[in-house]
């Protein structure tokens, strides 16, 4: 993951309701089994959301992963398995819409070799989704000012990119 860290843009709400609108009438059927959405990025910096957007445009990012306490402190509901996400650049601009396929609670020692592979970060090993992410939620912690552990319960998520058509799963 990058090191270079800057705040990333608010997020676009007006755009993604285009994209979504754009994807409804492409794909109404779909959209239509479940209406809701959310719009989110993925990392704590505008850096590392345009690095991982990019994992995912290239196909190498399929999974991610965040801590349940997370959604919690920030007022937000679980995802669930049928929803819809659409994901912003750093700058805030909604860049593809994702579907959950599939999701797990449990503990950070819990995540196995496929699902660090399918995340796509890093040389996509176990031990280095390990180290990284450690350090990732060491920090996202601080700056709410919560203390991370390695008891914390993590949220495993799996997706696959809906729309545009071009990057479809």
């Amino acid at each position: 993951m990058t090191e270079s860290r800057s705040a990333p843009a608010p997020l676009d709400i007006a755009a993604a309701a285009a994209m979504w609108a754009e994807y409804a009438a492409a794909r109404p059927g779909a959209a239509q089994a479940s209406p809701d959405y959310t719009v989110e990025r993925f990392g704590d910096s505008a850096e590392l959301a345009d690095e991982l957007l990019d994992l995912v445009r290239q196909g190498t990012k399929r999974a991610t992963a965040a801590l349940f306490d997370d959604f919690a402190a920030a007022g937000e509901p679980l995802p669930r398995v049928g929803a819809h996400w659409i994901v912003c650049d750093g700058s805030g601009v909604p860049r593809m819409v994702l579907r959950t396929v599939e999701l797990r609670l449990g503990p950070l020692h819990s995540v196995d070799d496929r699902f660090a592979h399918d995340e796509g970060e890093d040389d996509r090993t176990r031990a280095s989704w390990l180290t990284e992410h450690r350090t990732y939620w060491q920090r996202t912690c601080a700056a709410r000012g919560a203390v991370w552990t390695e008891d914390q319960e993590v949220l495993f998520e799996r997706f696959r990119v809906v729309f545009p058509a071009d990057l479809a799963d």
